[in-house]
């Protein structure tokens, strides 16, 4: 039997979506949550969610990152899809792109490509993470209905971006963790307890 390639792309991606859907909901709720919903409403509940998510997606995206030798960063599971360090690259952008709208701070000029190595890759994926634990530290849902400019300057509220960044980290997870286990690896939220 004979499965195509298109076959086999939507075959990873149905999986990536059951990973990160399944990866999701054993996140753990965001520090006070609990004591809060006894307490009564939560001050911000959209961006203290996301932000309460930040450092679990970093932690693993980033230990995804770190597991993938670097000789298989050019690793993609059919042609038509994107190659491990792509999304790598993906996401450290969309960190920077997305990090900097919701904060309004601007975004270091970081270039990286895909020819460049994994270290390169790597540093540049937990340096986005790491701009956006310090410029979101103070946002809010204040303005969660102001206009912005996203995804080609088509102007939503910002609300989205909060929405599309918790997403995006998903979605991105449960990719890595594909191209890992179809390298025979596993992704860090699999991996034995101390390991």
């Amino acid at each position: 039997m004979r499965i195509s390639a298109k076959r086999i792309g939507v075959g990873v991606m149905a999986a990536g979506i059951f990973v990160g859907a399944a990866w999701s909901r054993q996140a753990a709720p965001p520090a006070g949550a609990a004591q809060d919903a006894a307490a009564g409403p939560v001050a911000n509940p959209v961006s203290s969610t996301v932000k309460g998510q930040l450092g679990r997606y970093g932690k693993n995206i980033v230990g995804a990152a770190e597991l993938m030798p670097a000789e298989k960063y050019g690793f993609k599971p059919t042609a038509e899809m994107n190659t491990f360090g792509h999304v790598v690259i993906h996401i450290a952008q969309s960190n920077y792109s997305l990090c900097s709208k919701l904060s309004g701070s601007a975004a270091p000029e970081v270039k990286l490509a895909d020819t460049d190595g994994k270290d390169k890759l790597v540093a540049g994926l937990k340096d986005s993470f790491a701009f956006c634990t310090t410029v979101l530290a103070n946002a809010d849902d204040a303005k969660l209905g102001e206009q912005i400019p996203l995804f080609g300057g088509k102007m939503m509220p910002r609300a989205v971006a909060w929405i599309a960044l918790s997403d995006g980290w998903n979605d991105h997870y449960g990719a890595l963790a594909v191209y890992l286990r179809l390298n025979g690896i596993l992704p860090p939220t699999a991996q034995p307890a101390g390991h």
